[in-house]
């Protein structure tokens, strides 16, 4: 079984720049840690990554720290290591992560801090003291829960200093209306100037599925109609909730499906160069 690499070029042309703001990095030399899922059989690492990259027409890459690697950033920072400048990362802190710690971090690239509630190692129990210790780095969170849980969850994340993303279209495994509560909070929460909303793994939550996702695409619709200038897009390669490598979404597909979406090449530069290039300190 084998992952797809490489295919017919993408319809859609991305801006010079663009940025994958959301993806993992697997090695054998990095297993996978007590308490998380195992890592991908094929693996999946940094020479199979830049091929995805000259396919889709990327340039710039944000490597999220793995469920599968828990509290251990070792695979983390030896991903930045190898991709370099045109790379940033985010990593799991613990809210008794050391200042040298995360000083050390930040000088190898990383430039926020995963916070996920389905599986990882840092939750959102943690959230504001992770916020609090890394203001000083003018980091940020990403931060990933069951979207249909947010009205729960909005009074914590409004209390969040620095800037966040709200992951993976919200992550709403019931889909919502466009006109419901639901939406009405994200906007609210977008409106506070701090959230900022990915587009990524649209495959993980829709209901309705293949090949349109239609209940996540009008989710994100509005959301870009709303608030251009917040939103960001991580593949989420390499696609590891697929039982196996040749069973993960096509990705130049999956990008078009994304960037129909999307209104004009204006927001489209937004969305993949300006809003994360910003976010993340290119």
């Amino acid at each position: 079984m084998t992952r797809k690499l490489k295919g017919s070029a993408p319809q859609t042309k991305l801006p010079i720049g663009s940025i994958d703001s959301h993806m993992h990095i697997y090695n054998r030399n990095f297993p996978s840690q007590p308490d998380g899922p195992d890592c991908p059989s094929d693996f999946a690492g940094i020479s199979e990554y830049r091929e995805v990259q000259k396919w889709l027409g990327l340039e710039r890459v944000i490597v999220t720290n793995s469920n599968a690697h828990q509290k251990s950033n070792d695979c983390l920072l030896y991903a930045l290591a190898k991709l370099g400048d045109s790379s940033r990362g985010i990593a799991c802190i613990r809210p008794d992560t050391s200042e040298k710690t995360l000083d050390s971090y930040h000088q190898k690239g990383v430039r926020g801090a995963r916070i996920m509630n389905l599986g990882g190692a840092t939750r959102l129990n943690d959230l504001l003291a992770v916020d609090q210790l890394i203001q000083p780095l003018n980091w940020g969170c990403i931060v990933q829960f069951d979207g249909n849980q947010l009205a729960e969850h909005a009074p914590l994340l409004l209390q969040i200093q620095g800037n966040y993303v709200l992951d993976h279209h919200g992550k709403f495994f019931e889909s919502i209306s466009v006109d419901g509560p639901e939406l009405k909070q994200v906007f609210n929460l977008i409106d506070k100037g701090n959230c900022y909303f990915k587009l990524a793994a649209c495959y993980e939550s829709s209901t309705l599925g293949y090949p349109h996702y239609q209940d996540v695409a009008d989710i994100a619709k509005a959301v870009i109609a709303h608030a251009p200038e917040r939103v960001i897009w991580g593949s989420n390669w390499p696609h590891v909730s697929s039982n196996s490598p040749d069973q993960t979404p096509c990705d130049a597909e999956l990008l078009d499906k994304v960037c129909s979406w999307i209104p004009n090449q204006q927001v489209l530069e937004q969305i993949f160069v300006e809003n994360p290039a910003k976010l993340y300190g290119f």
